[in-house]
């Protein structure tokens, strides 16, 4: 890492962890990254099972065709189940894998690495 140490509670600095092995992190992002994925990912974590059009509404600005190619990435990653009933009209249903609820801490720190932000700001104002 660059960084040697950073700044942790205002005036203290805590030393950074060194990492040997090869950054993850294209990897990851491969897996995770962009605008749809984790939104999809956070959906199917917290809220459990959805259908499709479930998903689709409750994700503002998200086409049909997006939402598939997404959920169908997703899938081929194995952090999304799909299950397919044979039902006229045929139902499906998405759930998060095993390996997608790990990321579950992720997103609980990002949810308060945010909040922390927005007190920081107003106590800024």
């Amino acid at each position: 890492m660059a960084a040697e140490k950073r700044r942790g509670k205002p005036g203290k600095i805590r030393p950074v962890p060194v990492i040997d092995a090869p950054c993850p992190m294209p990897d990851i992002a491969k897996l995770i990254g962009g605008k749809w994925k984790l939104i999809i990912l956070q959906i199917l974590i917290f809220q459990g099972m959805k259908r499709f059009n479930e998903l689709r509404r409750q994700i503002d600005g998200i086409t049909q065709t997006m939402l598939t190619k997404q959920l169908r990435a997703l899938e081929s990653d194995g952090l999304v189940e799909r299950t397919v009933y044979a039902e006229v009209p045929p139902r499906v249903e998405y759930r998060a894998t095993r390996r997608a609820h790990d990321l579950e801490e992720m997103f609980l720190a990002m949810h308060a690495w945010w909040l922390k932000g927005e007190d920081e700001a107003k106590a800024a104002e």
